[in-house]
C-alpha cells in the first residue's frame, strides 16, 4: 500500500462525496480539511487496521 491513499468520504456539512489524501505511514491521525466543495472544515479522523488499511471519519469541527 501506498503512504499516501485517495479516500471518498462524505461531507458532515453539504453531504457531497468527496476524496481526501490519507497518509497510510501513521497509525492515527486527526486532523481539520476544509471540504472542497462548502469551504466548511471537517474534523478528520484515521486510523489504520492490522494490515494498514485506513478508516477515515469526518465530523463536523468541535462537535458543531
Amino acid at each position: 500500500m501506498n503512504s499516501l491513499e485517495d479516500i471518498t468520504i462524505v461531507c458532515p456539512y453539504c453531504g457531497e462525496t468527496i476524496e481526501v489524501a490519507v497518509d497510510c505511514s501513521r497509525q492515527r491521525q486527526r486532523y481539520v480539511e476544509d471540504c472542497p466543495v462548502c469551504c466548511a472544515p471537517m474534523e478528520v479522523t484515521v486510523t489504520l487496521d492490522d494490515e494498514g488499511y485506513p478508516a477515515v471519519i469526518a465530523s463536523r469541527e468541535g462537535g458543531r
